[in-house]
């Protein structure tokens, strides 16, 4: 893919709501090399899979051959943006800030390219805002954009119409955004700004400021923001958000999250946050269709977004982690390997395993039953599997698999991973 390219592969893909002249757009790209930028909220110390449709956008830009910006915002991150909110942002102290830069920095590392020819860059607004005074940003950028701009922007409308207002400090979000493009153009060639539709507004002040106080056409492309067919926010779970730090969401459930995606919603995200060809992509949609209990369209979207993220190892882990979980008793020393830090573990002794009733010590040693009793009652109860298989008696001898692992299982949810080894 080159130069202009890309325009009509985000196209194909569903990635363009909104964008400046699309011939002159087309134009600036096809001549090749075009420096662009987009910027990050770094409200967190990690990404999460709402942010990866932007950084995926900047790679396909790079993969065509221009120089992505990677914005994250240090100093309007200390202002919050009110766009899509209907109340005021917590406002970050400088040593949060710091900390989530550093996180952020690390994970687009791994999806960005950060040497070659199409190079991407990190940049944080901080290192230019920081020494602008009050009275220099009223009089250089406040004095080219009106107050009518600013409230025709719908999310400002709303907030100033609802109950709890809306703040100076937000009032001023696309001030310092505009002057962020403006500031890119000047000192990196920057001529184009892509983000989310919500951003539209923001793009649009830069592009005017750009060209009130340069003289110079830049451009903006915005993508529609994603949502779930169910109703539900994309990349949220019942326990909160989906990141990309697998300290805070394990690779495991990263991938199990994608697995479940409605068939509603397959299509769309394949082509909004792989790299996968649209051709290929069509070609997955063709052989899901044919089953569709098959479940394949979600199967390739879970290993090619895990893949991007954490790397394939961990889409082999994962895996074998499900079979571990869900495919019965044929288990191996891999399949339990894999459920370290995804169930609770406990170290036994292997010298415990030889006693009169094995499964009922390693029922109470894991704390899955409370009792001796709990444990002979839940057995003849028949709710014990070990190692994937029905425990029938108490007394029943229990094998740890490769000599180092045993999985208990107790009805339907629960396992507990038991890692023997020698005294």
């Amino acid at each position: 893919m080159q130069g202009a390219d890309v325009l009509y592969d985000l196209s194909a893909r569903g990635l363009v709501h909104d964008h400046t002249d699309e011939a002159e757009l087309a134009k600036l790209l096809g001549a090749g090399g075009v420096t662009l930028y987009h910027g990050i909220d770094p409200t967190a110390s990690s990404l999460h899979v709402g942010n990866l449709i932007g950084v995926l956008a900047m790679r396909r830009f790079q993969d065509a051959g221009h120089r992505p910006l990677a914005l994250v915002g240090g100093a309007t991150g200390m202002i919050g943006d009110p766009s899509g909110r209907s109340d005021e942002r917590n406002l970050l102290d400088a040593e949060t800030l710091a900390s989530n830069l550093v996180g952020i920095r690390g994970q687009l590392g791994q999806l960005l390219d950060f040497g070659g020819p199409a190079a991407a860059r990190l940049v944080d607004n901080h290192d230019w805002t920081r020494d602008v005074s009050l009275l220099d940003f009223l009089r250089d950028v406040g004095k080219h954009v009106t107050v009518n701009q600013m409230v025709a922007k719908e999310s400002t409308r709303s907030r100033m119409a609802s109950e709890s207002g809306i703040s100076f400090t937000e009032f001023s979000y696309m001030l310092l955004q505009a002057f962020d493009f403006w500031w890119l153009h000047e000192h990196y060639g920057c001529d184009l700004q892509i983000g989310g539709s919500d951003q539209w507004g923001n793009i649009t002040a830069g592009i005017d400021l750009t060209r009130r106080m340069s003289a110079d056409a830049v451009h903006g492309l915005t993508w529609p923001l994603m949502t779930r067919s169910d109703g539900a926010k994309f990349g949220k779970t019942a326990n909160g958000a989906v990141w990309l730090d697998p300290r805070r969401t394990l690779p495991y459930e990263f991938h199990q999250y994608f697995l479940r995606i409605d068939d509603r919603d397959v299509e769309r995200i394949l082509l909004q946050l792989t790299l996968l060809t649209v051709e290929r992509i069509a070609e997955i949609m063709t052989e899901h269709s044919a089953s569709p209990e098959a479940r394949i369209a979600q199967t390739q979207l879970a290993d090619a977004v895990t893949a991007l993220v954490h790397g394939p190892e961990e889409v082999r882990r994962s895996k074998l982690a499900a079979e571990a979980l869900f495919g019965g008793d044929e288990l191996t020393g891999d399949n339990l390997e894999a459920l370290r830090g995804i169930v609770p573990e406990t170290d036994v002794d292997r010298s415990s395993l030889g006693s009169d009733e094995p499964a009922v010590d390693l029922l109470v040693a894991t704390g899955v039953c409370g009792s001796r009793g709990d444990a002979r009652r839940t057995i003849s109860q028949g709710g014990v599997r070990i190692n994937g298989t029905l425990v029938g008696e108490a007394a029943a001898s229990v094998a740890a698999i490769d000599g180092r692992y045993i999985l208990v299982q107790k009805g339907k949810l629960q396992r507990h991973l038991v890692v023997v080894s020698d005294a």
